[in-house]
């Protein structure tokens, strides 16, 4: 090997290694490989940023923002209110919700799509008495299909597609993975629909979310006697007096038989009030030897002690009204949460929203809460204003995980969005112009009609998968001008001799499938697509065929949580351990690898 080849080499082995070990965020990760190998000259210094630039960069950026004014306009929303008539049955729920979010990530940004749903697939676990376990990791698992129908539906087939025109002067249209996505995906659900949820581990520590936060057990009822030192002063002044006062949440104000709900800091107290306090008992204590408060026990009246449930048995419905929601969040893994604390962040003052618990892995985490530092998929309760409640999550970082979190939108703002895309997309499909510019033509018309904000579509931007493509695309690059991919493609040829084509194809596509499980999918096909050429260029076959398997086997990883965000984001809510994915995930990569390597030989031979 060449010195250049050595050190290409050595680059992605770093690279990959900490891709694995995860302590730095991939985008990082990918950065300084880029500088790295343009410091020793493996990258030339007026290409380093050239990647940013790429066809599939700027197609990942257009689709996320259009995706963004699709979730404001409501369109997932209307068809996913239908999901409520498909009755009790596991099976049924997990087809219908598994086919849906696998024909939305088709059109639309996978992640994006599997957030919509997963505040319905919550919904209806409640209402049927079952673990959500059931069926998130179906539902993430057909984000991942779906990605595979279109050119749009997943960063890897953008990739694959602009690489093409490498080598066969033209790229993949938008419809052209379409073939063999429909017949990989379609199998891929029903075996998920039919065999796979029942593989899933059943989780005997994870709840439905109403059971796994039963904050009547943990509010209490204090009393401001005439005598307080306090009476006449804001709350303000009552925590601030307090050892823990980053424990303490005050969820409620009773005064007069009327209820505030997550009141003011800054709201008076006046003898004869009454504060439904959520804190542990140390915290407690404080606030009745040092604030001077009276316990209110059980017996002393339904309006003392903790709070009742209501007949449906919902446990913070006292803590709730028109006016103040309670609802369950899901921390996404780009939240300004993450590494931080209620109390660091002043959520209260600055958002005007109480953390009243936070549970991890399906179990509520029992810690004082101002010492909990949040982490991606941690579950937050949350209470606060119900008109500002979407847009602070939003600000956040969170997804919601409750039917309250459904939003209608009003046919009149659906129609228009869906008409924009449509015309993008046929603008596409008929070759009048490329997907980037179709659909950066489609998100500035957005923004401009007022369907989405500026603001909004810069938010929607996911800015670390941006950093991680505009940094591995000139990587991919070297790996190939330098020969590395083709040495690897040499060791190759020699299988190929020796086996049949469809082994040949088997072999790449496990291959990508495996390096996808454990690196950011769009790495691993920006990896593989050098490889794939090579070795179609050396036994002297079409290379269609061998980068249509390096696209589906990066679509594919099925095996473990860090090889997809969708895997990772259904990790806690659905309370799965790391070695729970495999159960279900390999038997579907092997279903995915029989049916998909002879449909590829199909539509696109050798």
């Amino acid at each position: 090997m060449t010195t250049q080849q050595w050190i290409i080499f050595g680059i992605l082995t770093v690279t990959m290694a900490l891709f694995i070990w995860n302590r730095w965020r991939y985008d990082v990760v990918s950065l300084a490989a880029l500088l790295v190998a343009t410091i020793t000259g493996i990258v030339p210094a007026d290409e380093v940023f050239s990647g940013f630039s790429h066809p599939a960069v700027i197609t990942v950026v257009a689709v996320l923002v259009v995706s963004k004014a699709l979730f404001n306009a409501g369109v997932i929303d209307l068809i996913a209110r239908q999901l409520g008539r498909v009755g009790d049955r596991p099976m049924v729920q997990v087809a219908a919700l598994t086919g849906l979010v696998t024909v939305c990530s088709g059109f639309m940004n996978n992640v994006g799509a599997l957030a919509l749903l997963m505040p319905v697939a919550t919904w209806m676990s409640r209402k049927s008495g079952r673990s959500p376990s059931l069926l998130l990791m179906p539902m993430a698992f057909g984000s991942l299909l779906g990605g595979m129908l279109t050119l749009i539906g997943t960063p890897p087939n953008m990739i694959i597609s602009a690489y093409r025109a490498n080598v066969a002067e033209t790229p993949f249209g938008m419809f052209d993975f379409m073939p063999v996505g429909v017949c990989v995906a379609l199998v891929g659900v029903v075996f998920i629909s039919l065999v796979g949820w029942r593989l899933i581990p059943k989780q005997t520590n994870n709840v439905a979310s109403g059971e796994l936060f039963e904050i009547s057990e943990y509010i209490s009822e204090l009393r401001v006697p005439e005598e307080s030192k306090f009476a006449g002063f804001p709350l303000h002044d009552l925590l601030l007096a307090m050892p823990n006062k980053e424990d303490i949440t005050i969820v409620g104000l009773v005064r007069n038989d009327k209820r505030f709900l997550a009141p003011s800091m800054y709201r008076v107290l006046r003898a004869g009030d009454i504060l439904m306090v959520e804190t542990d008992s140390d915290s407690l204590k404080s606030l009745i030897d040092d604030g001077g408060l009276e316990f209110i026990k059980g017996d002393e009246g339904e309006e003392g002690g903790k709070e009742k449930e209501d007949e449906k048995g919902k446990p913070n419905k006292s803590i709730e009204s028109d006016e103040v929601s309670v609802l369950e969040a899901i921390v996404a893994s780009e939240s300004l949460l993450i590494g931080k604390t209620a109390s660091r962040l002043l959520l209260r003052e600055r958002y005007g929203v109480n953390v009243i618990a936070v549970a991890r892995r399906g179990k509520r985490i029992q810690e004082r809460l101002g010492c909990i530092r949040f982490m991606a998929a941690d579950i937050l309760l949350l209470q606060g204003g119900a008109k500002s409640m979407p847009s602070t999550l939003s600000e956040l970082g969170c997804l919601p995980l409750a039917e309250r979190g459904l939003r209608i939108g009003k046919p009149r703002k659906v129609l228009l969005p869906v008409g924009i895309f449509a015309v993008a997309m046929t603008l596409v499909a008929v070759n009048v112009l490329p997907a980037q510019i179709a659909l950066t033509c489609a998100a500035l018309v957005l923004i401009v009609a007022g369907l989405l904000s500026p603001t909004d579509a810069y938010k929607s931007i996911d800015w670390p998968v941006v950093v991680l493509l505009g940094a591995m695309i000139p990587i991919g690059n070297a790996f190939e001008t330098t020969g590395a991919a083709n040495l690897i493609a040499d060791q190759l040829h020699g299988v190929a001799q020796a086996t049949p084509p469809a082994a040949t194809l088997a072999i790449l596509m496990v291959g990508t499938m495996l390096l996808s499980n454990i690196v950011n999918n769009a790495a691993a096909a920006i990896l593989m697509a050098p490889i794939a050429a090579s070795l179609s260029h050396a036994i002297g076959a079409n290379a269609d065929p061998f980068l249509m398997c390096v696209a589906v086997g990066a679509s594919c990883a099925f095996l473990t949580p860090i090889g997809h965000q969708s895997n990772a984001m259904v990790m806690a809510p659905g309370g799965y351990r790391f070695g729970d994915y495999w159960r279900m995930g390999l038997p579907l990569s092997v279903l995915v690898v029989v049916v998909g390597v002879p449909t590829i030989l199909w539509f696109w031979p050798l």
